[in-house]
C-alpha cells in the first residue's frame, strides 16, 4: 500500500473523507485541499449504473462550459484548402492537411482538439489507431467533422468539451480551475451534470447517477450529495 505523503495527510485531515457534501460546500474543500504550486484543475468523476459494453447504454456527448476551463487549447483543423482561411480566422491553431498527416503518422500529436470536415474523412480515418488511444479522433456525435470548421473551432476555445463513459462506468471530466471563483466552477458543474443526466439511456434500469466526486490535481475525493446538483 503506497504511504501517504505529508501533503496528502494534511488535506485529508481538513475534512471527513466519509461525509458527504453539498456542491458549494465541495468547491470549497477542493480549494482548500490542492496543493499544488501551479493553478490545478478541478474535475468531476461520475459513476453511472450503466453497462458501457452495451451500445444502447453507452453515454457520450458534448457540453459549452458557461466559464470554460481555463485552458488553453490547441486546435488542429484538417481541411481542404479553400476551407484554411476559415480555420485561421477563427483561431485554429494549425491549419492544412496531408502535411499535418503526414506529421501524425510521424508521431506528432501536440494538439488537443482535431477537427475536420466529412470529404477527407477517409484520410483521416487512417490515422485512427494514433487518434483513438489518445482522444483525439475526430467524430461527428461531438462536432469536430463538420463543414462549419470555424464555429466548431471558436466552440472549442470558448469551452466545449466532450465526455464519454469508460469501461468501468465512469466519466472524468475537467470543468476549470481552483483560481475559478466558486460560482463559476458551481456553474460549470451544474451544467455538465443536467447534460449527463439528460443523456440517461433508457435501457438503463436502477440508480442512473450512482456516485460523484470532485477533486483537484493530485487532491483527494470528495463526494458531492447528488440532490445540490439541481438545488
Amino acid at each position: 500500500m503506497a504511504k501517504l505523503t505529508k501533503k496528502r495527510k494534511e488535506a485529508l485531515a481538513k475534512f471527513d473523507k466519509n461525509a458527504t457534501f453539498t456542491l458549494n460546500e465541495a468547491i470549497k474543500i477542493v480549494k482548500q485541499t490542492s496543493n499544488t504550486k501551479f493553478d490545478s484543475s478541478v474535475d468531476i468523476d461520475v459513476r453511472l449504473g450503466v453497462d458501457p459494453r452495451k451500445a444502447n447504454q453507452m453515454v457520450r456527448g458534448t457540453v459549452m462550459l458557461p466559464h470554460g476551463t481555463g485552458k488553453t487549447v490547441r486546435v488542429l483543423v484538417l481541411c481542404t484548402p479553400d476551407k484554411e482561411e476559415e480555420a485561421k480566422a477563427a483561431g485554429a491553431d494549425f491549419y492544412g492537411l496531408d502535411e499535418f498527416i503526414q506529421k501524425i503518422k510521424e508521431g506528432w500529436t501536440d494538439v488537443d482538439v482535431i477537427i475536420t470536415m466529412p470529404s477527407v474523412m477517409p484520410k483521416v480515418g487512417a490515422l485512427g489507431k494514433i487518434l483513438g488511444p489518445r482522444g483525439l479522433m475526430p467524430n461527428p456525435k461531438t462536432g469536430t467533422v463538420t463543414m462549419e470548421v470555424g464555429k466548431a473551432v471558436q466552440e472549442a476555445k470558448a469551452g466545449k468539451i466532450d465526455f464519454k463513459v469508460d469501461k468501468y462506468g465512469i466519466i472524468h471530466a475537467a470543468i476549470g480551475k481552483t483560481s475559478f471563483d466558486d460560482e463559476k466552477l458551481a456553474e460549470n458543474a451544474k451544467e455538465l451534470l443536467n447534460t449527463i443526466i439528460k443523456l440517461k439511456p433508457s435501457a438503463a434500469k436502477g440508480t442512473y447517477m450512482k456516485s460523484l466526486f470532485m477533486s483537484s490535481t493530485m487532491g483527494p475525493g470528495i463526494r458531492v450529495d447528488q440532490k445540490s446538483i439541481t438545488a
